[in-house]
């Protein structure tokens, strides 16, 4: 049956549906002897598929695999990197990375939970705007922010021009001259509750994400990786009939 190549390649594995659509905008993917185009249909069983000159075979498609990492500060939330710093599949065993990508991200200071996949459908709906998977983090920031402040992050701040979902922030542990914060976002702009922090004068000083919806960091120590249960994948591919 006929696909949007850009799924094609994310069931196989190649990358994800974003990352499909970047191979076939830069000519790396060709069909029947052509180059292809963002959005053109193919069958894998009769149309052949190229990436960079080699064949897509059809027997091939690899076995869905969900991890779960605990992403250590310093390491990039991608496959690879132009600076040469390490990334997260330097983190996944080497015959377990053929497809993987990250479902989301993490800044590189930031630490926590983290999932990665390569299932191109999930990631295709975890990562849609429409989708809202609750994330928690525990963060700490500097000082004491104020109730006006809270309600105000609580309510929704202005980030270039648009105004954030609503945000659950609560005050965990206050201190002299720092606060952990327990914050659990519905939405995942660049560096959201980073620059939140430092636009209400109370800049991040540690962001710790514990859990992906009802996926908890739990005990799994930094560095580490583990697959996701049945439930939890389960839980995660309630995601696809939303989109």
């Amino acid at each position: 049956m006929a696909e949007r190549l850009q799924k094609i390649l994310s069931q196989w594995g190649v990358a994800s549906r974003r990352g499909a659509e970047d191979l076939i905008a830069a000519g790396r993917v060709w069909v029947n002897g052509a180059p292809a185009e963002v959005g053109q249909r193919a069958d894998p069983t009769c149309d052949r598929i190229e990436i960079d000159g080699k064949p897509l075979q059809n027997d091939a498609r690899p076995a869905l695999h969900y991890l779960l990492l605990h992403k250590p500060a310093g390491v990039v939330s991608t496959c690879r990197d132009t600076h040469r710093r390490r990334t997260v599949l330097d983190l996944i065993p080497v015959a377990q990375r053929t497809g993987l990508h990250p479902v989301g991200r993490l800044d590189a200071d930031s630490t926590g939970a983290l999932l990665l996949t390569n299932d191109g459908d999930l990631t295709f709906a975890l990562t849609h705007p429409s989708h809202d998977v609750p994330k928690t983090y525990r963060v700490w920031v500097e000082g004491q922010p104020s109730p006006q402040h809270l309600a105000q992050w609580r309510n929704g701040v202005m980030l270039e021009g648009r105004k954030t979902r609503p945000a659950e922030v609560a005050v965990e542990t206050p201190q002299a001259d720092r606060t952990e914060l327990r914050i659990v976002l519905r939405e995942g702009r660049n560096r959201q509750i980073r620059r939140i922090a430092e636009q209400l004068g109370h800049p991040v000083i540690t962001l710790h994400r514990v859990a992906i919806g009802s996926i908890q960091l739990g005990d799994l120590s930094e560095g580490e990786v583990r697959s996701l249960l049945p439930s939890e994948v389960q839980y995660l591919k309630s995601a696809l009939s939303t989109i």
